[in-house]
Parts: C-alpha cells; sequence; structure tokens
C-alpha cells in the first residue's frame, strides 16, 4: 500500500540507534526525504548512507542536542530550506538508567526531563510555526508504557513519559485546526537485534546494561504474545501515524506498541 509519504520531509530525533535508526529507515522505504537530529556523527552517518541506499529521497544528518531550543531552532530551519517544509516530526530522542527512585538524585532527575521531556517541547514548539503555515503535519512522540502502567526502576522516566502522552493530547486538540495530526507511542521493552543498531551514545550500547538474558526471556515469558519488541515493531506503528492516507483521521491517541503489556481500553 502507497502511504503517501514519498517526497515528504521527515526529521526523526534520535534517528541513529536502536528505534530512532528503525523509523528512519522505515521512512527512507517510503521515499521520505529525511533529516536524523543526533549527537552521534558517525552512527548517523551510516544510518544516512543506509537510507540512501533503500530510497530515492533525500537524507542527511543534522547534528542536534535537542535539549538546546537554539540548536532545535536551527535543525527546523535546516529541513525547511532543504525540503520546503516539516510534514513529519517523530520525537524519538529517550534515556534512562534503571534504579529505583530512592537510588536517584536530582542530578538524575534533571538529565532524564531534559533529554525525555524537554526535547519533545523544543522539537515540537520548533515545527509548529511551519506546520500551521502549511496548515498540515503529523507529530508523532515516542512514549512509553511505563508511563501507562508504572513500572518498578523507571519512577521519573514513566512520569515523563506519561507527561508526553498527556501533552500531546492537548496538542492534537490545539492544533487540529491547522490540519495538524498528533499521536503518541509506547514502546515497551525492545531490543536492537544487531550490533549495527547501536552507535557508542545508545544505553543499548552493552547488551547487559538493561537486563540479564534471563531477564529478557522472564519478560518475553509475561508477554501474552511471548517475544521482545524489535525496534522494527515501533517504526512500523510511527510510520503509519505519520500517514494521511491510513491515518488521516487519527489524532490524540496513544499507541502501545508492546506485545500486549499494556492492554488500556
Amino acid at each position: 500500500m502507497d502511504l503517501g509519504l514519498a517526497g515528504k520531509s521527515v526529521i526523526v530525533t534520535g534517528g541513529a540507534s536502536n528505534i530512532g535508526r528503525a523509523i528512519a529507515l522505515g521512512f527512507a522505504r517510503e521515499g521520505a526525504n529525511l533529516v536524523i537530529a543526533d549527537l552521534d556523527v558517525a552512527q548517523g552517518e551510516a544510518v544516512v548512507q543506509e537510507a540512501r541506499r533503500l530510497s530515492n529521497g533525500a537524507a542527511e544528518l543534522v547534528p542536534t542536542d535537542v535539549t538546546d531550543a537554539g540548536q532545535v531552532q536551527r535543525l527546523v530551519e535546516t529541513a525547511v530550506k532543504r525540503f520546503g517544509g516539516v510534514d513529519v516530526l517523530v520525537n524519538n530522542v529517550g534515556w534512562d538508567q534503571l534504579m529505583f527512585f530512592t537510588q536517584t538524585t536530582p542530578e538524575f532527575w534533571e538529565k532524564i526531563v531534559r533529554i525525555n521531556y524537554f526535547s519533545v517541547l523544543h522539537c515540537t514548539r520548533a515545527v509548529l510555526e511551519p506546520m500551521i503555515k502549511a496548515q498540515r503535519g503529523a507529530i508523532v512522540s515516542l512514549s512509553s508504557d511505563a508511563g501507562r502502567q508504572g513500572e518498578p526502576r523507571e519512577a521519573v522516566y514513566g512520569g515523563i513519559k506519561a507527561g508526553i502522552s498527556a501533552f500531546m493530547k492537548t496538542i492534537a486538540k490545539e492544533n487540529g485546526r491547522y490540519g495538524i495530526r498528533c499521536n503518541a507511542v509506547c514502546p515497551g521493552v525492545t531490543v536492537p537485534e544487531e550490533d549495527v543498531e547501536v552507535g557508542d551514545n545508545s544505553m543499548w550500547k552493552q547488551k547487559d546494561s538493561m537486563f540479564t538474558p534471563e531477564q529478557f526471556d522472564r519478560i518475553a515469558k509475561a508477554l501474552p504474545l511471548r517475544k521482545l519488541g524489535r525496534p522494527r515493531d515501533v517504526a512500523n506503528a510511527v510510520v503509519f501515524l505519520a500517514s494521511d492516507t491510513v491515518a488521516g483521521h487519527i489524532t490524540g491517541q496513544v499507541l502501545s506498541v508492546s506485545g500486549g503489556y499494556s492492554m488500556v481500553g
């Protein structure tokens, strides 16, 4: 099915590794023009080259610290100058370190809020101006099932992700009049399959840094689908929600892609 994304201008934050990489390559396969925002230049350039191999669309890396409003503004200006506008924004950047709340510090809170939440605020604010001017656009933000269910050792992260879901609903209500759709996707545990999928900055760089193999096995067995999520699973949902052709009447929604971990009515 033609999703109508060929030639569209798409920004993917954190597009160098894991879920972000899969999202970027998913849009590339649809013929979109990609701008990848990431601080990992080597990994980002590798994804750009792979995207160009897969597609007739253009692809480029704009090294960006998405916690910095000025850098985000330059990112969006680059996309507008290069492709005439921004049709799709994917707020994918995210980071966490598993520990109980009593083990965390205010410095940790600040870091995790800036990476996971301020990045969404900066990027969303920056793209709304060109999207409103064009009277169209789609924004998809990565939330998490940790923000729907609550998850031990992810108190701050889960709280922020719940906030992202609420934020996207509000932005959807405020900007639907301009033809802008806003949705959130909530992954569960999503594990890269190959080393090439992660860069040096990824929290998945060390495969056992998040969970042990035994824990991965227990997680998979506890899910209704009895399997862990993979980056392409999340990417497929994001590309779907970005498409006006198949999701043109969907906005303000929160979609779990977690093998059935979360089943919210």
